[in-house]
């Protein structure tokens, strides 16, 4: 296969997996590439990254590195359930659209049951339902909810709102963990402490995200009830999520929190998102489908003009979420990439014809 240098070298807004690795985690690989180490995670680089995420958390944890979101969000489900559960999500949920049903294989069988709530969100009113709709021997008790922070479609919980989770949660016995995949996005954008939205809301187990915050690979799964991770170590060996060189998905956690990095590009990645939704707004035509609030922005526009978008290379999404297409931001995006972005959109917008609507279309 061909391909052109400069499409290569541009930076799009189909994912922040697209982005290149950021120049902390880098260096925290650098740095422990030098001399020996023992292996599968009995090193100084796994131990110092754990204790930096209890610093950052404020608390007491066990803490897991595993290579990808899949694993972590299927191996810490799997930890909270028995097979004959059921686990509790949002309909859009990743764990239920995006996980070619890893969730169900890592448990055993459990079943992933859906809830419904605007902007991507869990309706608390929907677990009891969903909790209370049989308690019958045939079906599938629910044992943990799930929620994504960021949500699927950009959206934030607050606090206040985790907590009404979190209090029908422990009213019916329920675990809750959270996919946390895009958990820094979520902090710059509440500008709240890490606790203050996850073991302070109730969150059980945690998968906190690296790769799309500019790590090259690995996640950590965060246990703030210590008690579910009895044994984890040994799902994580079984599930093929034990690396041998364990040092180097640590060392790149060492090197986004030292100093910060993790939400320093958040922030930066939640602001390009607000520049692009800003130029947006001003084009006539597009509709902002979601609210933004960490680095993405959901827009509707004809299909043509994602048809032109993509003949000009411009690489994006249009199944994510509820529709329309999925601008996301990266850790490594520029105003000059959203510049670009935006004035192609608004030229091709600008060529747009509207169609007239059924209402006003002669009947002859």
């Amino acid at each position: 296969m061909n391909f052109n240098h400069q499409d290569i070298k541009k930076r799009h807004f189909a994912s922040d997996n697209y982005a290149g690795i950021c120049p902390e985690a880098l260096e925290g690989i650098r740095e422990a590439n030098f001399g020996h180490e023992s292996s599968y995670g009995n090193d100084r680089w796994t131990a110092r990254a754990s204790d930096m995420i209890r610093e950052v958390f404020e608390t007491n944890c066990e803490v897991f590195f595993v290579f990808n979101g899949t694993a972590a969000n299927s191996l810490s489900l799997a930890s909270c359930c028995h097979s004959y559960h059921s686990i509790l999500c949002h309909e859009i949920a990743h764990i239920e659209t995006d996980e070619c049903g890893a969730p169900e294989f890592f448990s055993n069988g459990t079943k992933v049951l859906l809830i419904s709530g605007e902007n991507g969100k869990i309706d608390p009113a929907g677990i009891e339902k969903m909790v209370k709709k049989r308690t019958d021997i045939h079906y599938p008790k629910p044992r943990v909810v799930s929620v994504t922070e960021a949500t699927e479609v950009g959206t934030v919980y607050t606090p206040d709102e985790l907590k009404a989770i979190w209090s029908k949660t422990k009213s019916l016995d329920l675990r809750l963990q959270m996919d946390g995949t895009r958990l820094p996005n979520a902090i710059a954008s509440l500008d709240i402490t890490p606790k203050e939205i996850t073991w302070q809301c109730g969150v059980d187990v945690l998968c906190l995200g690296g790769t799309k915050n500019g790590m090259a690979v690995g996640e950590a799964v965060v246990f703030f009830n210590t008690d579910l991770a009895y044994e984890f170590d040994y799902r994580c060996k079984q599930a093929g999520q034990l690396s041998s060189k364990m040092r180097f998905l640590a060392a790149q956690w060492v090197g986004m929190l030292k100093d910060g990095a993790w939400l320093k590009y958040a922030r930066h990645s939640n602001k390009m998102a607000a520049l692009l939704e800003s130029r947006l707004r001003s084009i006539p035509g597009v509709k902002i489908l979601f609210p933004r609030q960490a680095n993405s922005v959901f827009v509707e526009v004809p299909q043509s003009v994602v048809d032109d978008l993509h003949s000009r290379g411009w690489l994006f999404y249009t199944f994510i979420g509820e529709g329309g297409c999925r601008f996301m931001c990266s850790w490594d995006i520029t105003e000059q990439d959203v510049t670009d972005f935006a004035n192609d959109i608004a030229e091709l917008m600008g060529q747009t014809r509207r169609e007239p609507s059924s209402a006003t279309v002669s009947s002859k």
